[in-house]
């Protein structure tokens, strides 16, 4: 077995963050050996009572059990009583046949018998080898124990339950004042690798005590999706288990936020997406061997799609990746990655950017940009590149890391 991963050179200095209570909601993560030895390997969140729950899920055609029973039970709605999320790493339950989804039956069963909650109440998540049948009874043995932990202070043991190839925990919250009422937001996610963009990416749990209507939290949710979890990439390869569930008690004493248009409902979801951006960043910041997070930002596409298309191919090209790797300056191979993208771009407006660095513009290297300058950012941990494609006011912006040997390395040995 390969030895520990140390910890990303890009992690956040303070480590887990300090999350604040959310009222409603309660952690518990045990060692059950799905995989791992030593170490916590299954969380549960139970929800009180009146919660709600929305979610995105990938839209891999190859997507696991977990992935379909959630959908099932958000697209039928929850019943009366609590709710609750089970999550195991280690295993993904995912390309198992028949056995995924009587594993998940099975799980969401003892869930609902040791919380006293529908079986439809119970939301599952599983992360970790693909195509191995997931040894359901370890995580089942483990149901009074899970009960018996259960606090409102866990949600860092729940954090580090569910890594698999992380190096660290991942932690963000944010606080907002609505009518006067302090409502709270935190929540974490796990993921490392296969990571890219397609309606959800990794695990991701986020709690609020926000009183707010089932139907508004999710049309905010999938808002917010596109531009944080859906704009991030490590390798350009969609899990089959991904899946980001948010939960909200209504333990905050405000006046419930029924409608889209409540302008409450904006100022809330601007502290969600800051939730959402914080874990997303992070997310790429543990990229599995990465040294540098690169922000790509397009101007001038034919719209916001276009952009992010191009984004995207700048941000997935392993050439681009390595060079970013190496500290090289190699602008061509950002724009032979625009060239690929297969969007309007004009040749002879195009210019890039490296921070505040004029890389090259109107279709040729800057009379002004040296070779040095950009070789000398390129030393810094966090870059940005800025494209203008010179055809119209569309823009995006994309978060990725470098790609080094330790990513080889690492997935090289995943399943040994």
């Amino acid at each position: 077995m390969a030895p520990p991963i140390p910890v990303s050179p890009l992690a956040p200095a303070g480590g887990f963050p300090a999350l604040p209570v959310i009222g409603g909601v309660r952690f518990a993560a045990v060692e059950a050996n799905v995989k791992y030895r030593g170490r916590l390997d299954v969380m549960l969140a139970a929800l009180d009572k009146g919660s709600v729950v929305a979610g995105v899920f990938t839209r891999s055609k190859t997507r696991a059990a977990p992935v379909l029973w959630c959908q099932e039970n958000l697209a039928n709605g929850v019943e009366p009583g609590g709710l609750a999320i089970i999550v195991n790493s280690g295993n993904a339950n995912a390309f198992t046949g028949n056995n995924g989804m009587d594993s998940v039956q099975k799980t969401a069963g003892a869930v609902a018998e040791t919380l006293h909650i529908p079986p439809h109440n119970v939301f599952v998540a599983s992360t970790g080898v693909i195509g191995e049948p997931l040894p359901t009874e370890r995580i089942t043995a483990k149901m009074a124990e899970l009960r018996d932990n259960l606090d409102e202070g866990n949600a860092k043991d729940a954090a580090q339950a569910i890594m698999t190839t992380d190096t660290y925990a991942k932690g963000a919250a944010a606080e907002v004042t609505l009518d006067g009422i302090p409502v709270k937001i935190a929540g974490f996610a796990k993921g490392s690798g296969m990571i890219a963009p397609d309606m959800a990416t990794m695990l991701v749990f986020i709690f609020t005590d926000a009183k707010i209507s089932q139907d508004v939290l999710q049309g905010i949710l999938s808002a917010n999706t596109e531009t944080t979890f859906n704009s991030i990439t490590v390798d350009s390869d969609t899990s089959t288990s991904d899946s980001l569930i948010v939960g909200a008690t209504g333990r905050a004493g405000m006046i419930p936020i029924t409608r889209a248009d409540d302008p409450r409902a904006a100022v809330f979801s601007k502290a969600l997406y800051s939730v959402m951006l914080d874990l997303a960043h992070q997310v790429v910041r543990d990229g599995e061997g990465a040294t540098k997070f690169v922000s790509i930002t397009v101007k001038g596409a034919e719209n916001d799609r276009a952009a992010k298309t191009v984004g995207l191919a700048i941000a997935n090209s392993p050439l681009v990746k390595t060079a970013f790797a190496g500290e090289d300056p190699n602008w061509g191979r950002i724009v032979a990655a625009i060239g690929k993208a297969g969007e309007e771009a004009d040749r002879d407006r195009l210019s890039i950017r490296f921070g505040d660095i004029l890389v090259a513009e109107n279709g040729w290297v800057s009379p002004d940009y040296r070779e040095e300058d950009g070789a000398e950012y390129m030393k810094a941990q966090d870059l940005s590149v800025t494209v203008d494609l010179g055809v119209g006011e569309g823009e995006a912006t994309v978060w990725t890391c470098d790609l080094t040997h330790q990513y080889i390395t690492i997935n090289a040995d995943y399943r040994s």
